[in-house]
């Protein structure tokens, strides 16, 4: 079945220092004092007439928040945790991603303390943000997996893919703000959740600390971000196509063209051909493809199997990179 997922932003409004380290001690806090030290770093960023969520992660006022939520703007308004409001600055955007760093014309907003490694599967966790404008909302619940795509995706947005997933509810609002662990550490970026209407039942996404963080230390540094770049313009098998080209197998991604120049064309793929593994993973769908390519670096070299007349073939590329 395909999903069509929600990005968790905006709603209505109804109202370079080093980065935070990484070795917070993990001591296990209750969920009211969880709340009580995550809470006041918590932001509602406020767009015209919609709002989302953001969580300050360096002193000098810079916030991470969703692409999607600030969408085209250059300056927002940021609700605090204190009742106050302060304007701020979009430095960058990546769509890739979904990811925005702002610049709070405050300085002296609490930094939020980040885990750069995964969460586990059953750990609890809370959402704190801004869900239909209700401010400084929490929602509990536990991390329901790790490394998750949404299918059909990737139509909608390149960004979900390789995200956490979450039953603690995450609604229109919620997005940028904080996915936090019982230690009080940002383990992920509030981003999207699956409606009822697909049948879904608390399915939400958020984005890894550490990819998050990422982002934001490229987007500072010149406003861009690198991306690995193979060379394919990806497309669904759908039954169709299955059937029209008699691949053999309805698991996989199709080569809609390999573009001139680029790895996957020097490495000899063309159009027709169909990926089924990148650089040891099973690929099976667009969103996994693009799941697996977030887990090499420009420059990395990488395997690629595909197959061409129902014969397995291999072969070695030099992942590219391209600036968004």
């Amino acid at each position: 079945m395909i999903a069509t997922a929600v990005l968790a932003g905006c709603s209505a409004d109804t109202d370079a220092p080093p980065r935070v380290a990484a070795s917070v001690p993990g001591d296990t806090l209750s969920l009211p004092e969880v709340v009580a030290k995550v809470e006041p770093s918590v932001v509602t960023v406020l767009v015209g007439e919609g709002l989302g969520s953001g969580v300050v992660f360096r002193s000098g006022g810079l916030v991470l928040t969703n692409q999607h939520v600030v969408g085209a703007s250059r300056q927002v308004l940021l609700a605090l945790a204190d009742g106050s409001r302060v304007k701020a600055q979009v430095l960058g955007t990546d769509a890739v991603t979904d990811l925005a760093v702002l610049r709070a014309e405050r300085a002296d907003l609490p930094v939020a303390p980040f885990r750069s490694e995964l969460p586990q599967a059953g750990e609890t966790v809370l959402a704190l943000g801004s869900p239909l404008g209700f401010r400084n909302s929490v929602t509990a619940g536990i991390i329901s997996g790790i490394g998750r795509e949404i299918p059909g995706s990737a139509s909608q947005s390149g960004a979900l893919v390789d995200l956490l997933q979450t039953d603690a509810a995450i609604s229109p609002g919620n997005s940028g703000g904080a996915l936090v662990d019982t230690a009080g550490r940002v383990v992920g970026i509030n981003d999207a959740y699956l409606p009822p209407s697909t049948g879904a039942v608390s399915i939400g996404f958020a984005i890894p600390s550490a990819t998050a963080l990422d982002v934001a230390d490229d987007l500072l540094d010149d406003g861009k971000v690198t991306h690995p770049y193979v060379g394919v313009i990806a497309g669904r098998l759908t039954p169709q196509i299955v059937q029209t080209l008699g691949v053999g197998t309805d698991r996989g991604v199709l080569v809609r063209e390999a573009v001139s120049g680029g790895p996957a064309a020097e490495a000899g793929l063309t159009a027709g051909d169909v990926i089924t593994g990148f650089n040891g993973e099973q690929v099976p769908t667009v969103e996994a493809f693009l799941g697996a390519l977030r887990g090499v670096e420009p420059g990395d070299t990488a395997t690629l199997t595909f197959l061409r007349s129902r014969q397995e073939k291999a072969v070695k590329i030099t992942v590219g990179g391209t600036e968004k």
